[in-house]
Order: C-alpha cells, then sequence, then structure tokens
C-alpha cells in the first residue's frame, strides 16, 4: 500500500498526498503550493501523476493550501468524486471561485507588462469557470458517517476544530487479507478556541499522517493574545492611526470579528469602526452563519443569550464587497480597524491597505496568522526596512505586531496531547507534514520521546510502504 508525498513536505502550503490500495488511487487533499512565483506556478500547473488516473479526492478542509488546486485538476483529466464535509464543499464554492478569479486578474496585470515587452500572453493557471466546473464533482459527508470511497476503503470524517468543517481522515483499509488504518490530521485546531468544536481524539491508527505547522512553537493563551490585541488597538488609537490586519478570509476572519466584538461589549476598546474589506470573507461569514452544528458551547451560550445575537455583527463593524467603498478607506483620516485578505499578503485588497498604510509609522501592522517562506507578509514580519508592493518599493515604518494566540493550528503541546490519545503499541508510523523542515524536525524528536517506533519527516515524492 503505497503512500507518495506530493506536497507540504517541508514545507506549509501544497498539502497533497497520494495513497493506493487494491488498485486505487486517491489523493488527500489537493492544494495549491505558495512561494517564489515562477516556481509556484510550474509547480502547480504540473502534477507529478495524471489527473485522470486519480479515483478521487478526500478533502480535509477548504482552505487554498489544501482545495486550491482541484479546479486544475479538473481542467486536467479528473473525473471522480471529492469527499468532503457539507461545510468544506458550501466554502469550496465561494473560495475556488475567488481563487480563479485573482489567477484570472494576476495574469492579465502580467500580460500587460509582457505586452509592452513584445512577449507572448500566459494563461491563468485556472479560471473561475474552471473553478465552477469542479464543484459538481464534490461529494458530501456527515462527521462520524462511515462511508466506502473504494473496494476495501471505507472513509470516515471527524472534527478536526480548526477552520469550519475541518475533518480528521480515517482510512480503514482491507487488502490481499491485512487490516490497515490510516490517519491523517488534516489540519488540526486547538482545544478551547471559540466558536468552533474541539478537535476529536483518535485512539487507533497503524500509520498517523500528521502536520507540524507550529512543531517548534508554543501558542500564547487566549487570555494573553486578547490582551494583546487590546493593547495593540489602544496604542494605535492614541497615535490616531489605523490597525490592518491580514487575515484567512476563512477562520481566522470571523475569529477576529468575534474577538473584538467581545471587546467592545466589555469597553475594552475605543469605539472606533471596524472594516472586513474583503468579499470573499463576507460570503464566508455567511456560510458560518448557516452551519450552526459546527458550533462548540460557548458560541451556542453567546447565540441564546441577549436576543441571539449575531457573533459576527456589531454595531461599528461593517462589512465592504464594493470595490469604490475599498478605495474609500485609503482616505479616511480617523483611525479604524481594517481586517482583509490574504492573509499572508500575496495577494487581494490587504494590499492596497498595505501600500497606503505602511510607510507611516503611526500605523499598525497586525499580523494574526502563519506567514509562510518567501510572502509578503513574511518579510515584513521578519522585519525588513524596505519591501515591494504592486512592484514598487515602500520603506515600513508603521509598528509591526504578532499574535499567535488566535492560531487555528494547534501548537507542540497541543499536537503531542492530540497524539498521545493514540495507541502507540499500534501506532507503528508517523509521518510529519505541513510544516516547516525546522518545525518537523523538533516535534519529530518529541513523538520520537514518546515512544513511536518510526517517526519520519518526507521529502517531496517520497514513498511511505505501509
Amino acid at each position: 500500500m503505497p503512500l507518495t508525498f506530493l506536497g507540504a513536505t517541508r514545507t506549509v502550503t501544497g498539502s497533497m498526498h497520494l495513497v493506493e490500495a487494491n488498485g486505487a488511487r486517491l489523493l488527500l487533499d489537493c492544494g495549491l503550493f505558495q512561494g517564489r512565483r515562477k516556481e509556484t506556478y510550474e509547480r502547480n500547473l504540473n502534477f507529478p501523476f495524471d489527473a485522470a488516473g486519480i479515483d478521487g479526492v478526500i478533502l480535509s478542509h477548504a482552505h487554498i493550501d489544501h482545495s486550491g488546486n482541484i479546479p486544475n485538476l479538473v481542467k486536467q483529466g479528473f473525473q471522480g468524486p471529492i469527499w468532503c464535509t457539507s461545510a468544506t464543499r458550501d466554502l469550496c464554492a465561494a473560495m475556488l471561485r475567488d481563487s480563479g478569479a485573482i489567477h484570472e486578474q494576476d495574469v492579465a496585470y502580467v500580460n500587460k507588462h509582457r505586452q509592452r515587452q513584445g512577449l507572448p500572453p500566459v494563461e491563468p493557471l485556472y479560471t473561475c469557470q474552471d473553478a465552477e466546473a469542479s464543484l459538481p464533482h464534490f461529494v458530501t459527508i456527515g462527521y462520524g458517517r462511515p462511508f466506502a470511497v473504494a473496494p476495501g476503503v471505507r472513509l470516515t470524517f471527524l472534527d478536526a476544530g480548526h477552520i469550519l468543517g475541518s475533518a480528521i481522515t480515517v482510512l480503514d483499509i482491507e487488502e490481499k487479507g491485512q487490516a490497515r488504518r490510516l490517519v491523517f490530521s488534516g489540519d488540526l485546531g486547538r482545544p478551547g478556541l471559540p466558536i468552533l468544536r474541539d478537535p476529536e481524539k483518535v485512539q487507533q491508527a497503524d500509520v498517523l499522517i500528521m502536520e507540524s505547522t507550529y512543531g517548534n512553537r508554543t501558542h500564547e493563551s487566549r487570555e494573553e493574545a486578547e490582551r494583546t490585541l487590546r493593547r495593540v488597538i489602544n496604542d494605535t488609537y492614541r497615535r490616531r492611526g489605523k490597525v490592518v490586519i491580514p487575515a484567512f478570509a476563512v477562520g481566522r476572519t470571523q475569529g477576529l470579528v468575534y474577538a473584538l466584538h467581545r471587546l467592545a461589549d466589555a469597553h475594552k476598546i475605543p469605539d472606533l469602526p471596524v472594516f472586513v474589506d474583503s468579499p470573499l470573507a463576507v460570503n464566508v461569514t455567511e456560510i458560518f452563519r448557516l452551519h450552526p452544528e459546527c458550533y462548540d458551547e460557548e458560541m451556542r451560550e453567546f447565540l441564546n443569550s441577549d436576543h441571539q445575537r449575531d457573533p459576527f455583527g456589531f454595531r461599528r463593524l461593517r462589512y465592504i464587497r464594493d470595490v469604490e467603498d475599498s478605495k474609500a478607506l485609503n482616505f479616511r483620516q480617523d483611525s479604524a480597524i481594517i481586517i482583509s485578505a490574504s492573509g499572508m499578503c500575496e495577494a487581494g485588497r490587504i494590499l492596497h491597505h498595505l501600500k497606503n498604510t505602511i510607510g507611516d509609522p503611526a500605523n499598525t501592522i497586525l499580523f494574526v496568522g502563519f506567514q509562510a517562506e518567501h510572502t509578503l507578509g513574511r518579510r515584513i514580519l521578519d522585519g525588513q526596512e524596505r519591501v515591494r508592493i504592486f512592484g514598487e518599493e515602500h520603506l515600513v515604518r508603521a509598528d509591526v505586531e504578532s499574535i499567535e494566540g488566535y492560531s487555528a493550528h494547534a501548537d507542540q503541546g497541543e499536537l503531542l496531547g492530540w497524539l498521545q490519545g493514540f495507541d502507540r503499541q499500534r501506532l507503528r508510523q508517523v509521518f510529519l507534514v505541513h510544516g516547516e523542515e525546522e518545525a518537523a524536525l523538533v516535534l519529530a524528536e518529541e513523538v520520537r520521546a514518546l515512544g513511536v517506533q518510526e517517526v519520519r519527516v518526507p521529502e517531496w515524492g517520497e514513498v511511505g510502504g505501509w
């Protein structure tokens, strides 16, 4: 039963792993790789297999680094089903179309420059229409409902607690008289965070593929994160500046809005306007409202109190769809909080807000999520004095802050705590993916210390037999 690692190996993007059993070829995730522009395009365009030869995709969740190359897979001949939860399907309907539109916009911008240089135009990786063509392939399965996805292969989704609809994948495989269980954590959430339920525990597995994004770090607590958020907002307000927050449209934006709602209710931050400037985030927030089955007890209590308040809306909050309203934010002179995508500052409206705020020391750029290598967000967070935005160099004079307590990824202790729920007499192999090399290697040593027989940090293309 070969297991081939084709993405998110010693990096945090492009999640994709190939499982072969009983003649079936199944992909775990089909995500977009993010990094240097040319390398990114070539790697995402060219699959290391025949797309038509893949029998099905098992999708852990909707984040683009896990789902974002599905339209390209379908475009290149994939005809099988894509199994996921209902919330993941709803999120992908919005996110993949948005991704296709971004690819079209990026290529249009690039082709203007190529035309001036006398170069032929390039094609987008996929279009919004390609994304729409992939949606009929989605097949939804509820948590805890075993489902046969191939001969001798049974799939069960468990709640991963990472974003709305995120799932731990459990594959029970019978082949040549042997029964084996493969578990893929997907992106694992954190216990105790608001809105979503905690990650479910798994007791039995022969092989585990586990994320390692924060394998070498420990997050601050939710209370510490809230104190930092409060301090940053109040300090920036006193300077009469703006707080600009690059945030993923799915999960992070909704968590921030809920946190700001609580701070505003408690009068712990000034009465200043809050803008969510991302059409995708607006659409995603509506999808959050449609899936209360994913909520935890705290969120249920919040909804049932005070005439069923909206957790994703309050008096000073405004959601921005129209591009002219977005542009108008750049001319505001008063203090404000602006939340905009993308979370790693690689595309979208956040680039315009950074361009207009990064040079003023009154302002604050606040990061609340992981910044991958070679992204603009990482360069700003690492303290580069000058960065390029839309091809122009900008001096970074704004205050730069970071909060990890709002991360939806489990930290080292939380990953190890989840892993300790397994029967380690049965667990023979652990493969660590979705983490930069240092984080994965540090976590590997910690996992070995728990007594796991074999722990590996695979390279791209590495094949594991199990």
